[in-house]
C-alpha cells in the first residue's frame, strides 16, 4: 500500500531539510529556489513502539514496520497556477500524492533568504492555498462546460448530480475556500466529489518551521498560523528542522535521545511527525506475530476483516474464512498466543468485523 504525502511550500521554508531528516534518500538543501526539481521520494518507517514490544515477546526470526512514502516537491511560487516558476511541475506532483505537509517558514534567519522578502508564514499559506484553489477552479470549470447542458436539459440523473457537485465546489473555491471545507452527504457525491482528483481535497498538515529555541513552545509566528487555520481542521506541528537535522547525523539512539533531552523535547519532531502523516491519511495499523516475523500492515481505518486479509495477499481476501484476533493489550498482558488461548482472550471474527488499530491477526481462508 504506497501511500504518499507530498511536502509543499514556497522555497527556503525547509522543505528539503525536512525530507532529509526524514530519508536516507538525500535531497538538496541548498539556499536559493528550485534546488529540487525532481521530486524526491523516500519510503519512510512509522515509528511503533508496540512492534518492538511484540517482538520482545515472540522473537522472531525478523522485524518489519510499516511505511509510508515521502514527496519532496519543488517549491512554488505566485503564479504557479499559471505555469510560473515550475507551476505545472508542482502541481502535476501534488495531484499525485494523498496527502499534503505544509512547510511554513516560522523562524528568522537573515543569513536565509525569503523569495517574498520577508517572513509572514500567514501570507505565505495563502499564496500556495490561492495557486491550488485556481487550478482546481480551472478543472472545474472545464468539467462544468462538459456536463451542464447535459444535466440541464436531458433525463440524466448522473450528469445532474455531477453537476451538483461542480457547482458546490465553484461556489466555494470562488470565496476563498479550499474543496476540503465542502461536505457532501451521499455515497454517489462523495464518489463523484473522489473522482475529481482535487488538490485542495486533500487532508493537510501545517508544519511550522521553528527555530531551535521555539522547538517546545513555539513562537508568535506560530500562533499566527493557528489562528489563521483554527476553522480548518488541520493538524498543526512545530518543528526545528536545523535541529532535527543535526539529531539525525548523531550515530546511536542514546546520543540523540540526550541531545532531545537537552532541547526539552520528549520524542523528536521528526518521529511525530510520521506519525501524524499516517493519521492523516486516515491509516491504522493490524499486526502479524510468529516465529518467522513480527510484521506491521497499514489499512485504512474503518476496514473489514476480509479487506485487511487482502492486504497481505488477494488470495487472503477472495477465499477468506474467518479470523483470529487478539487485542494487543491482551497479547502483553499474557505474553504469548498460547497463553492468550488458554485464557479464552482470542476471538474468532468472520467477514464483517472491523479491524482495530493494533489487533494481532491470523487469517483463515481457502482458496
Amino acid at each position: 500500500m504506497a501511500l504518499q504525502c507530498g511536502i509543499v511550500g514556497l522555497p527556503n521554508v525547509g522543505k528539503s531539510t525536512l525530507f532529509n531528516c526524514l530519508s536516507n534518500a538525500k535531497a538538496q538543501a541548498a539556499n536559493f529556489p528550485f534546488c529540487t526539481i525532481e521530486p524526491n521520494v523516500g519510503v519512510i518507517t512509522v515509528p511503533d513502539e508496540r512492534l518492538n514490544k511484540l517482538a520482545e515477546l515472540v522473537h522472531p526470526g525478523r522485524i518489519v514496520p510499516t511505511t509510508v512514502e515521502i514527496v519532496d516537491i519543488a517549491g512554488l511560487v505566485k503564479g504557479a497556477s499559471k505555469g510560473e516558476g515550475l507551476g505545472n511541475k508542482f502541481l502535476a506532483n501534488i495531484r499525485e500524492t494523498d496527502a499534503i505537509i505544509h512547510v511554513l517558514r516560522c523562524f528568522d534567519d537573515e543569513n536565509v533568504t525569503h523569495v517574498d522578502g520577508s517572513i509572514n508564514p500567514v501570507r505565505d499559506k495563502e499564496i500556495i492555498d490561492t495557486e491550488l484553489q485556481l487550478k482546481d477552479l480551472e478543472t472545474i470549470e472545464s468539467r462544468i462546460q462538459k456536463v451542464q447542458k447535459q444535466a440541464q436539459t436531458g433525463g440524466d440523473k448522473a450528469a445532474k448530480q455531477t453537476y451538483e457537485v461542480l457547482v458546490r465546489y465553484k461556489e466555494a473555491l470562488e470565496q476563498g475556500k479550499s474543496a476540503r471545507t465542502v461536505q457532501f452527504e451521499s455515497k454517489d457525491e462523495q464518489r463523484i466529489a473522489h473522482d475529481l482528483f482535487l488538490l485542495t481535497s486533500k487532508p493537510v498538515m501545517y508544519v511550522c518551521n521553528v527555530d531551535e529555541g521555539s522547538a517546545v513552545t513555539g513562537n508568535k509566528y506560530v500562533e499566527q498560523v493557528r489562528e489563521a487555520v483554527k476553522d480548518e481542521g488541520a493538524q498543526i506541528l512545530v518543528v526545528a528542522a536545523k535541529t532535527e537535522a543535526d539529531i539525525a547525523e548523531l550515530e546511536t539512539y542514546e546520543d540523540r535521545q540526550m541531545f532531545l533531552q537537552e532541547v526539552g523535547l520528549e520524542e523528536s519532531g521528526v518521529n511525530r511527525l510520521i506519525k501524524s502523516a499516517y493519521k492523516l491519511l486516515n491509516l491504522e495499523t493490524f499486526f502479524t506475530a510468529g516465529e518467522m516475523e513480527v510484521k506491521a500492515w497499514t489499512y485504512h481505518k474503518g476496514w473489514k476483516a476480509p479487506q485487511c486479509a487482502g492486504v497481505i495477499h488477494t488470495d487472503f481476501e477472495k477465499g477468506f474464512i474467518r479470523a483470529e484476533v487478539i487485542k494487543y493489550d491482551d497479547y502483553i498482558k499474557y505474553g504469548s498466543e498460547a497463553a492468550v488461548r488458554e485464557a479464552g482472550k482470542l476471538n474468532v471474527e468472520g467477514k464483517d468485523y472491523i479491524v482495530q488499530d493494533g489487533d494481532i491477526m491470523h487469517f483463515r481462508f481457502n482458496v
